[in-house]
Parts: C-alpha cells; sequence; structure tokens
C-alpha cells in the first residue's frame, strides 16, 4: 500500500466528527476510513447492501471486508489522487463472497487542510434497476382502483385563483391530443397532479402513466432507465425494458427535464422524432408510441439561457405550455385550500377543526410560500397533530421558524406573524400587539437567513473565479455539479453573469 500525504495524528478525529451520526439515518450507505483504509464508519444501509454487521467491520482494513486490491478501491483511488470521485458505477464482492453493483460517491476528508481519511457514499444499483420493471417507483403510488400507477384525477385538484383554474382548463384540452405537454411551475406546485390528471382524462388512460425525476437520477443511469439496457452493456447490465417501453401507449412524465444532462437530451430528441429506441448496448431499435408530459422548475427561457435546457428540445415538448401559478400569487387559492386540508386531516387524524384564526389566516395570505401548496398542506397537518382539544387553529399552533421570516427573497423587511388570544404566552411582555421580535436593522438576524447569505456569496464567489463554468466551480466547492445547479436556482444566480469575470490568480 503507498503512502498518502496526511498527518496522521488528526486522523482520531474523524470518528469524532459531529455530523458522523446523522449518516446513520441516511439510505444510501457511508463508509469513513483513515488514510491507511481503516474503516472508521459505516452506517446500517451499507451493512444491508453487504449483508455485514457494522460490529463485525467498524475498525478492519478495507482488503478486510471486500476483495479488493487498494488500487481496485475506490476509497483508495480519491485518497490518492486527493479529489472527489463522483457517481461511479462499481461491481465488488464482500470478504464472504457478497457480489454486489453499486455506485459510488466519494470525497476526501480533510482537517487543517491535511489529507486525513475519506468518505464514500454508495447507492444500490440493484434497488435502483427496479425502476425499470414495471411502474416506475418513483412515481406515486398507485391508487388500488388505479392500476394505470397514478392517484391523482382533475377532481383531486384544488384550486379557486383564475389563473389557476386557467391552467386546469388548458390541461383538460390538453389531455385529448398526442401532442407533447409542458409544465412549469415551482417545488410543490402540483406538476404531478397536473401530469397524471392529464392522463386521466385522455384516451390513454387505461394504459401505464410513469413518472420519472431527472433531477433524482445519477447521470450515470438516467440513460439505461429511460431506455433500456441489453445484458454485457456495462459490468452488470441486465436485459431490462426502460421507462419508454414501459410507457408505451400511455404516458411518460419527465419531471423536471432541465436537469437532464445536455447530451442525453440530444438522444431524447432524437427518439422524438424518430419515435424508436434503442436500449444502451443494443443495435436494434424498438418503436415506441408515448405522450410526453415533461416539467421544468425554472421558467423555459430561464433554463435555455442557462444551458439546462436545449431550445431545440423546447420546441419538441412545449407543443402546450403550461404555467402552474405559485401560491403566494393566489390569494383565493390559499382559503380554498386551507379549508381542503383541514377537512382531509379532520379525517384521517379523527380532529374537528372549524377552521383557522383571522391572523393565522392574514398571515397565509401574506406569506410567500416557498414551499408552494405542498408547504401549505404540511404546515396544517403538523398543526392539527398538536392542537389538541382546540377547533380553532392560532398562531401558537404554528412552527417556530414561521414567526419570522422574508416576505420575498428581494425584500429587506421581516415579517412579523401577529398573535391572536390563544397565544399570549408567547408575546410576553408585548401582549396582543405582537411577538416580541426585535425590528429589522437593530443588530439581530435571523441565524438561517444569515447562513443562506453566507452560502449564495460563497457560490456567487466561486462563480465567479470561475467564470461561469458550473463544474470548475463545483470542484472548488468540493460539492457535486447538481448541488451547484440547485443552488444558483434557489439563490437566482445566472451563470451568464459570470462569464469573462474569471478572477482567479494566474
Amino acid at each position: 500500500m503507498p503512502d498518502l500525504p496526511a498527518n496522521r495524528s488528526l486522523q482520531p478525529e474523524i470518528g469524532h466528527m459531529d455530523f458522523l451520526p446523522v449518516f446513520d439515518a441516511f439510505d444510501e450507505g457511508v463508509i469513513v476510513t483513515d488514510t491507511d483504509g481503516r474503516i472508521l464508519f459505516y452506517n446500517e444501509s451499507q451493512a444491508a447492501i453487504d449483508d455485514l454487521r457494522p460490529g463485525n467491520v467498524i475498525g478492519k482494513q478495507i482488503a478486510e471486508v471486500y476483495q479488493l486490491d487498494w488500487h481496485d478501491s475506490m476509497i483508495f483511488r480519491c485518497m490518492e489522487a486527493n479529489a472527489p470521485i463522483l457517481g461511479r458505477l462499481f461491481f465488488y464482492r464482500t470478504c464472504k463472497g457478497k457480489l454486489a453493483n453499486t455506485i459510488h460517491s466519494v470525497f476526501p476528508l480533510h482537517v487543517n487542510h491535511a489529507l486525513v481519511g475519506a468518505i464514500c457514499f454508495v447507492k444500490n444499483y440493484n434497488l435502483l434497476e427496479k425502476v425499470l420493471s414495471g411502474v416506475s417507483s418513483l412515481s406515486p403510488p398507485a391508487h388500488p382502483e388505479m392500476a394505470n400507477g397514478t392517484r391523482y384525477r382533475f377532481t383531486d385538484i384544488v384550486g379557486a385563483d383564475e389563473r389557476f383554474l386557467q391552467a386546469l382548463t388548458m390541461a383538460r384540452l390538453a389531455a385529448e391530443s398526442r401532442s407533447p405537454v409542458m409544465l412549469f411551475g415551482e417545488t410543490g406546485s402540483g406538476k404531478e397532479m397536473f401530469a397524471q390528471g392529464i392522463h386521466n382524462y385522455s384516451p390513454r388512460k387505461e394504459k401505464p402513466f410513469v413518472g420519472i425525476n431527472c433531477a433524482a437520477i445519477p447521470d450515470t443511469l438516467l440513460e439505461g432507465m429511460l431506455f433500456g439496457t441489453v445484458k454485457g452493456a456495462f459490468t452488470g447490465a441486465m436485459d431490462k425494458m426502460g421507462l419508454f417501453e414501459q410507457a408505451n401507449g400511455g404516458t411518460l412524465f419527465l419531471d423536471e427535464i432541465n436537469s437532464m444532462p445536455i447530451a442525453l437530451q440530444a438522444k431524447l430528441l432524437r427518439v422524438l422524432q424518430e419515435k424508436k429506441i434503442r436500449r444502451v448496448g443494443a443495435s436494434g431499435e424498438v418503436p415506441i408510441a408515448v405522450k410526453i408530459i415533461s416539467s421544468v422548475n425554472i421558467p423555459a427561457h430561464q433554463a435555455i439561457r442557462e444551458r439546462q435546457l436545449r431550445m431545440d428540445l423546447f420546441y419538441r415538448l412545449a407543443v402546450v405550455y403550461i404555467a402552474i401559478p405559485p401560491l403566494r400569487d393566489q390569494p383565493a387559492g390559499v382559503d380554498t385550500l386551507t379549508r381542503h386540508f383541514i377537512y382531509k386531516n379532520n379525517l384521517a387524524l379523527n380532529k374537528k377543526v372549524q377552521g383557522v384564526s383571522e391572523p393565522v389566516m392574514d398571515f397565509f395570505r401574506s406569506y410567500h410560500w416557498p414551499g408552494n401548496v405542498r408547504e401549505l398542506e404540511h404546515l396544517i397537518e403538523g398543526a392539527m397533530n398538536t392542537i389538541g382539544p382546540d377547533t380553532i387553529l392560532r398562531t401558537a399552533h404554528l412552527p417556530p421558524h414561521l414567526l419570522l421570516h422574508q416576505i420575498r427573497d428581494e425584500d429587506p423587511p421581516l415579517h412579523v406573524l401577529p398573535l391572536d388570544g390563544s397565544a399570549n404566552k408567547m408575546a410576553g411582555a408585548t401582549g396582543r400587539s405582537g411577538v416580541g421580535l426585535t425590528a429589522p436593522g437593530s443588530g439581530v438576524r435571523d441565524l438561517r437567513l444569515q447562513r443562506q447569505g453566507q452560502e449564495a456569496k460563497l457560490i456567487d464567489d466561486a462563480l465567479t473565479a470561475a467564470g461561469g463554468n458550473v463544474s470548475q466551480a463545483a470542484r472548488m466547492l468540493n460539492v457535486s455539479r447538481q448541488l451547484v445547479h440547485y443552488k444558483m436556482r434557489k439563490y437566482g444566480l445566472v451563470r451568464d453573469r459570470y462569464r469573462g469575470k474569471n478572477r482567479t490568480p494566474r
């Protein structure tokens, strides 16, 4: 085993890092080693992949647990290069002979700028491949009476705002033809409900509905999932139908298509033009007939400008383009949805809640709802879990983080949630007038907002230094390219503004 540059006096600190217990709850495997390859942390999900017990693994060398030479180990390669390895397909055998087909992402660990080990995240490829058999497990589970893989019809979609109802009408009309539909809506705005509603209102409703979130699947897997694979195409590949074949005759929903790699978008464009797919590793083509519904979570013109979406693919997919308004732009919809979710949770939780207080309703109407309908639904469900015998939801039942928030990202004033009579204890000396919070500009700031501001500045600085090159910025920040894209969308950072601004010292 070759020596690695490291400060071994710092290596004991790895096993005591505060974040390690968090990985026990991960549904993917996590392994942490020192530079000698000694396993310091090994979670239950990794134990399930390897069919081993953590107590029998921790403290042992990698070569004792896996039938691997050091040069075959992804962890060693990462430490030797002192650089991350992302989304690498990896086939290995444990000391007990168990074969595992996985995807590894490995990152070097540093303490005081010295390499002290590595952390490896492991996805079970065989579990991910199950998406390729039957209806995609990334779609919501089928309702008992709906064997086509859907849970929602248009009648399940609730709204009262005029723009929202116009979008719903467009969706009903678009369901009658085979033309592709593109949905634009922020996260949590109900894009999947619209997509399933279109399918169940169409002549294809007896055929399968298959959905996939393009942002949730590693780039190395997405092509095989969409188009299928043939045995021998790569290590561990089997003859599998892709989602196009599974959806044949029905509907394929490509959620957040702006997260799909540009190279794969070119292949998708050809499939839409030729109406044929070719499995990964195959020589022949398979004819397909599906209705394509896609979605973007940022405006299409922005996705095109930021090179997240090919313009020619947009024209092919957005024959019908439907914009679902965010909840903050639906004042009438907030009232209707609040009543709907209270009724729904009264049945589910055996409660008798009659409504919300006026201060809460005023707050709901003014809040900017970054999580849209999904956030409102979960907020009401959480409040009704803690309401006790009360029949009116009041500010005392809302989570504390909502007491102070920004109305909009660009607005500096902070919104203070007024208290109603049931929450005087929270008001303290302020009585009924409101929460005793320091006014904006007085020196006290929301810690969460401070952290977000620091994060946005770090990403902004990295993009500036990289001249807008997202991959280079990701390497500088030691995070994935997908994470940088996500944070750019979150903080409104547009790649074009960084081009030609490289400040990296030469």
